[in-house]
């Protein structure tokens, strides 16, 4: 019998991906854990592998497609999966009721399948419909509230036959849900104008939309249509800490390390994250409470090939200078060459985007929510700088002058503290000797 492959969920509320490659054609034997193709989610690539030991007869994908969860991309013959039995669920909703700890699982078990709205949380928003991916992709598309279709499968599953019936029973629908549920990906801001013809004025070319700039755009969104942004402006000396950074970036390269300007910045931060905490914290609206982390993961923005991203330095407290070049190093060497893992992406607490790099001066950054702070940093340049001498007389000295921008959210913080923060951290990277202080 055939066996068709879908694509699974792969969890973190990824709805679709972008095929970058397929390894397999019609006629391959393949074997259980063979890798099938690499889908580019949310800005990391996975690899994913076959459930099935079997022959491919049938590919229905390729590289460059958009594939949304559910969809079937490779269709097996052969041995495969036992057939199913009779009355025995199916695979796909085997796993959602067992694995899906968001979408699946109800706080506790439905005993009949009649339908009762429950009541909002304290934010205002209702808890989640039990159900799969694939199935709230279909309530969306048939234009279906999953809170008024009455449950069939185990422990008060929705199914997808179960959407499809309640669809045909109401055609007149339009009755999709209107409140974003836990696990959603997909962000858009309502009453969204439509554009004009372009093609009217003159010749145009369009490209579509996809893999990380769609989730670039879409966090944005997110994040400035949520967030609150305040902006601290701050310039640092930075003139011995770079004679610093350059007397040993030889040595540090040779043990597989690149000592920037960058790593130096996460472990001043950090120092200061340590007496403000408010900026290591996250807002939770919903549950009235801020959520403070007693961990420091900075995550670095780098620009990609394939867009910009934010991998992050984990532990940055516990590890020294040399260690965070080391892992510095292995991110944007994973950024460059397209491997970054949604490990690499997860768990940061706080931000650092250093346009200098590519030649940047003073610019505000969005912070990437839902962390609060975010800090930007542009390009040191030589500047005549004026500053006191030791008889208190002024003088004009050149200094090497780098800008600063503390991006933060105005609804966990105030102007002083992030004036306050901004000092702590100009301070360290102005003196190396505090640095090595706060390691």
């Amino acid at each position: 019998m055939a066996f068709e492959f879908k694509l699974p969920d792969l969890g973190e509320g990824i709805h679709e991906g972008e095929i970058v490659e397929v390894f397999v054609k019609p006629g391959d034997s393949i074997t259980e854990g063979d890798p099938l193709m690499e889908v580019e989610t949310d800005k990391a690539v996975t690899a994913i592998p076959s459930p099935f030991t079997g022959t491919v007869t049938e590919v229905r994908c390729g590289a460059g497609e958009t594939v949304h969860v559910g969809d079937v991309l490779i269709v097996f013959g052969g041995r495969g999966e036992k057939e199913k039995a009779p009355g025995e669920a199916a695979p796909d909703e085997k796993k959602h009721a067992s694995t899906d700890p968001v979408s699946v699982r109800p706080a506790k078990p439905i005993e009949t399948p009649s339908v009762t709205t429950p009541p909002p949380n304290k934010g205002g928003r209702r808890p989640p419909v039990p159900a799969s991916p694939a199935t709230r992709r279909l309530a969306r598309e048939l234009k279906v509230d999953l809170y008024k279709v009455p449950p069939s499968g185990p422990e008060g599953l929705v199914t997808a036959e179960d959407v499809r019936k309640h669809a045909d029973n109401h055609p007149a629908g339009n009755e999709a849900e209107t409140t974003p549920e836990a696990g959603d990906a997909v962000f858009a801001l309502p009453g969204s104008p439509d554009l004009p013809d372009f093609s009217q004025w003159g010749p145009v070319e369009t490209e579509p939309l996809r893999s990380v700039r769609k989730a670039t755009a879409r966090h944005m969104a997110l994040s400035w249509s949520q967030i609150p942004h305040v902006s601290n402006q701050g310039e640092a000396d930075v003139t011995q800490l770079e004679a610093l950074r350059k007397r040993h970036a030889s040595r540090i390269a040779e043990e597989g390390g690149r000592l920037t300007l960058t790593v130096f910045a996460a472990k001043a931060a950090v120092a200061g994250l340590k007496r403000f905490p408010r900026f290591n914290a996250s807002l939770d609206m919903a549950g009235e409470k801020i959520v403070y982390k007693h961990y420091y993961n900075v995550g670095i923005a780098a620009d990609s090939p394939r867009g910009l991203i934010v991998p992050v330095l984990r532990h940055v407290d516990r590890k020294s200078i040399r260690e965070l070049a080391v892992d510095f190093q292995a991110l944007v060497e994973r950024a460059r060459t397209g491997k970054t893992t949604l490990q690499d992406l997860q768990g940061g607490t706080f931000s650092i985007t250093n346009a200098g790099a590519v030649g940047g001066g003073h610019f505000a950054p969005i912070i990437n929510f839902p962390q609060v702070a975010i800090l930007g940093m542009g390009r040191a340049a030589l500047k005549p700088v004026v500053r006191e001498t030791s008889r208190g007389e002024p003088e004009i000295v050149v200094r090497l002058m780098m800008p600063l921008v503390l991006s933060f959210d105005h609804r966990i913080a105030d102007g002083a503290e992030a004036i306050r923060l901004m000092q702590v951290i100009v301070a360290i990277l102005e003196d190396p000797e505090t640095m090595m202080l706060n390691l």
